[in-house]
């Protein structure tokens, strides 16, 4: 029960972000209170299967977002190919849009799917969005299209 209260109280704060991100155009990134997507993980390192945290040496400004690296190399991979690394769904926890509630996810808890990232709220709310992850990742993708046609 604690668990879900969790996530329902979650849920509200970051629909109320995602409201004041309406102002701007765009459905809003899950950013650290630093301005730092993925929490200063380097979204190239996922792709390797051993996610980093990146150093202040390697930081790249993109899409209203900072973006940390573990390298130089990761740093120009992703100025390259932003979207090929950037996260989906703005770096918001997948089975929590999914389920039409945009969350804030932990980086930690990941995969690479098909090509893209996504990530999630937590070790338990993975598990359930693996159980039928390809209808989770459709219903996800309508909810995220849903909101930048809102903005």
């Amino acid at each position: 029960m604690r668990h879900r209260n969790t996530f329902a109280l979650l849920a509200v704060f970051a629909f109320s972000l995602v409201l004041a991100g309406a102002a701007f155009g765009a459905p809003a990134l899950d950013l650290d209170k630093n301005g730092f997507a993925l929490r200063g993980w380097d979204a190239v390192s996922y792709f390797e299967g051993k996610p980093l945290v990146g150093k202040a040496a390697f930081i790249q400004e993109w899409n209203g977002a900072k973006w940390r690296f573990a390298s130089s190399a990761h740093r120009d991979s992703f100025v390259a190919s932003p979207e090929k690394y950037a996260p989906q769904y703005g770096g918001h926890c997948a089975y929590g849009l999914a389920k039409g509630h945009l969350v804030t996810a932990d980086p930690t808890i990941w995969k690479v799917v098909d090509g893209k990232l996504y990530v999630n709220y937590d070790k338990g709310v993975q598990k359930s969005w693996e159980g039928d992850q390809a209808k989770f990742i459709v219903d996800a993708d309508k909810g995220w299209k849903d909101l930048a046609d809102k903005n």
